[in-house]
C-alpha cells in the first residue's frame, strides 16, 4: 500500500505524531475528488430516506426541496470554514484541534467524535444490510428460514449480511486512502446511473401525467405555518451532515489548494444535492400511482418492482452506497482520532477497526427501526457535534487570527505554543461545557418531560451548540488569552 508522503520535522515529538497524523508534504485531491467524496456521503440509503421523511411534515414538495437547499447551502458554507485549516496545514481534524484545545485536550473533540462515529458506522452498515437481505431472500428463497429474529433483535440472515457488509468495508478500509479514494471517484456516480433508471423505469410505468409532487402526509399547512416547519427541516439536513461536515479537514488536509476544495464542496453540495433531491422526489412521487402508495426507502421500491435483475441492480447499488458513506464519514474519522490519542500505540487502521468492533457492540438495529428515531437521533448527534465546530471555528479564525505554528502542534514542550496548561486550553474545556449543556438538554429535556412548547428545540440542537460554543470561546479568550496567534 502506498502511504501518504510526510513531513518529518526534528521537533515532533513520537508522542504527538505518526505518519498518519503528521502534516502532508503533497496534496494530490482534485476538486473532482472532492466532489465525489460528497457523491458518496449524499447517495446513501440514510441520505435518500432523511430527505422522504420530511414529507411526513405535512410540507409541499417545492418547499421540502427549498429545505433540503437551503439547508446544504449552510453545510457548503461551514465545509469550507472547516476545510481550510486543515488545507493549509495538512493536518487532520485532531490535530488542527491542539491549537485550539492544546497539544493534549485535542482529545476531547476527538473522542466524541470518534464515539459518534461508532454509532453512525453501525446504523450504515445496518441499513446497507436491509439491500443484501433482499437480494438473498430474492436468489435464495430457502434463506428466510433464517431471517426470522433470534439473537439480540436481528435474524441469522441479518448478522450474515451485516458481517458480510462488515468485512468488506475492512478490507476497503485496510487498504489505505488511496484505494478509498478510488472506491468513492465511482462509487456515486454509479449510484446516480441507478438512481436516473430507477427514475425513468417508474416514471414510465406511470406516465408522467399521474406523478403529483405534492407527496405532503401531514396535515396541510398554511404557509406562515410552514415556515416554523420549514425551518426545522433545514436544521435536520444539517444535523444530518454534521458528523462528517466537522472532520471534513481529514480530507480537506488532501486538497492541492483551497480553491480546489472549495469548488469540490460547491459541486458536491448544492449541485449535486439538488439533484439526488429532486431524483428522490420523482422516484417517490412515482411509487404513488405504481404501487398505489408512497414509499420513501429506495430498499423497499427496488424490492416492490420484483424482478430479479432490479433487485439485484438496485439492491448492490445501494449497498455500495451505503458503504460509501460509511467508509469516508465513519472510518475516516476515528481512524485518525483514535490515533490522535496514543499515535505510537494506535495506528490508523487501529482506530478505523476500533470503531468498526464497536458498531457491532451497540446493537444498531435495535435503536435505529423507530420511525421517529431518525429525527431524534440527528438531534442528539448535532447537539454533540454542534460545539466542538463553533470552537474550532472561533478559536482559528477569531483566536488564532488563522495563523498557526505547524510544528508546535508536534511538541509536548511546557513551553510551547499550545501546551497552554499541561496540555490543555482551560477556555475550550469550559466553552464545550457551557455549549454542550444546553444543547444536549436542547434534545433530552423536552423528550423526558413533554412538553410540546419545547419540542422544536431538539432540531435546532446543532445550532444551539454551535452559536453557544462560538461565543462563549470568544468571550473566554477574551477574558484570559491563551490562543495567540503565530
Amino acid at each position: 500500500m502506498t502511504q501518504p508522503t510526510v513531513a518529518q520535522a526534528p521537533p515532533h515529538d513520537p508522542r504527538l505524531t505518526n505518519e498518519d497524523l503528521a502534516p502532508l508534504r503533497k496534496q494530490t485531491w482534485s476538486s473532482y475528488n472532492i466532489f465525489a467524496f460528497w457523491m458518496s456521503d449524499v447517495h446513501s440509503v440514510g441520505g435518500y430516506v432523511t430527505a422522504g421523511s420530511l414529507f411526513a411534515l405535512g410540507l409541499a414538495s417545492w418547499q421540502v426541496l427549498f429545505a433540503l437547499l437551503a439547508g446544504i447551502v449552510i453545510v457548503n458554507v461551514f465545509c469550507n470554514l472547516v476545510a481550510k485549516p486543515s488545507q493549509v496545514t495538512g493536518v487532520p481534524y485532531p490535530v488542527i484541534n491542539r491549537v485550539v484545545f492544546g497539544v493534549l485536550g485535542a482529545n476531547i473533540p476527538a473522542i466524541v467524535r470518534g464515539s459518534i462515529a461508532i454509532a453512525w458506522y453501525g446504523v450504515q452498515t445496518y441499513l446497507a444490510s436491509q439491500s443484501l437481505i433482499i437480494i438473498f431472500l430474492k436468489f435464495w428463497p430457502a434463506t428466510a428460514a433464517l431471517n426470522e429474529p433470534t439473537f439480540l433483535g436481528l435474524s441469522v440472515l441479518g448478522y450474515i449480511c451485516y458481517a458480510i457488509l462488515w468485512v468488506a468495508q475492512a478490507a476497503v478500509f485496510w487498504r489505505g486512502m488511496d484505494a478509498i479514494r478510488r472506491f468513492v471517484d465511482w462509487a456515486g456516480p454509479a449510484v446516480y446511473v441507478v438512481m436516473l433508471v430507477l427514475a425513468g423505469y417508474l416514471v414510465s410505468r406511470a406516465g408522467w401525467e399521474n406523478i403529483s409532487l405534492d407527496l405532503s402526509q401531514g396535515e396541510s399547512l398554511g404557509f406562515a405555518e410552514s415556515i416554523p416547519v420549514m425551518l426545522s427541516a433545514i436544521a435536520l439536513v444539517v444535523s444530518y451532515f454534521s458528523g462528517p461536515m466537522l472532520n471534513f479537514g481529514d480530507f480537506s488536509r488532501y486538497g492541492r489548494s483551497f480553491d480546489a476544495v472549495k469548488r469540490g464542496n460547491f459541486l458536491g453540495l448544492p449541485i449535486n444535492f439538488l439533484f439526488f433531491s429532486l431524483l428522490t422526489v420523482i422516484t417517490a412521487s412515482a411509487t404513488v400511482p405504481v404501487f398505489g402508495e408512497l414509499i420513501t426507502d429506495p430498499i423497499h421500491t427496488v424490492q416492490r418492482i420484483d424482478t430479479p435483475f432490479a433487485i439485484l441492480l438496485g439492491g448492490l447499488t445501494f449497498v455500495i452506497a451505503t458503504v460509501g458513506i460509511n467508509i469516508v464519514a465513519n472510518f475516516i474519522s476515528p481512524a485518525f482520532d483514535f490515533s490522535n490519542v496514543s499515535p505510537q500505540r494506535i495506528s490508523w487502521r487501529t482506530g478505523g477497526m476500533i470503531a468498526a468492533v464497536g458498531s457491532v457492540l451497540l446493537t444498531p438495529w435495535n435503536w435505529y427501526g423507530n420511525p421517529d428515531a431518525i429525527h431524534y437521533t440527528l438531534g442528539l448527534l448535532g447537539a454533540l457535534i454542534g460545539p466542538l465546530f463553533g470552537i474550532l471555528i472561533a478559536g482559528y479564525y477569531v483566536c488564532a487570527r488563522q495563523r498557526v505554528s505547524v510544528d508546535e502542534m508536534f511538541t509536548m514542550d511546557p513551553g510551547g505554543r499550545y501546551w497552554f496548561s499541561k496540555g490543555y486550553n482551560p477556555n475550550a474545556v469550559w466553552a464545550t461545557v457551557a455549549a454542550g449543556v444546553p444543547a444536549i438538554a436542547s434534545v433530552l429535556v423536552p423528550k423526558w418531560i413533554t412538553v410540546v412548547e419545547l419540542a422544536w428545540l431538539a432540531d435546532f440542537s446543532w445550532f444551539i451548540g454551535c452559536g453557544i460554543g462560538f461565543v462563549a470561546m470568544v468571550l473566554l479568550e477574551r477574558r484570559v488569552p491563551r490562543i495567540m496567534p503565530a
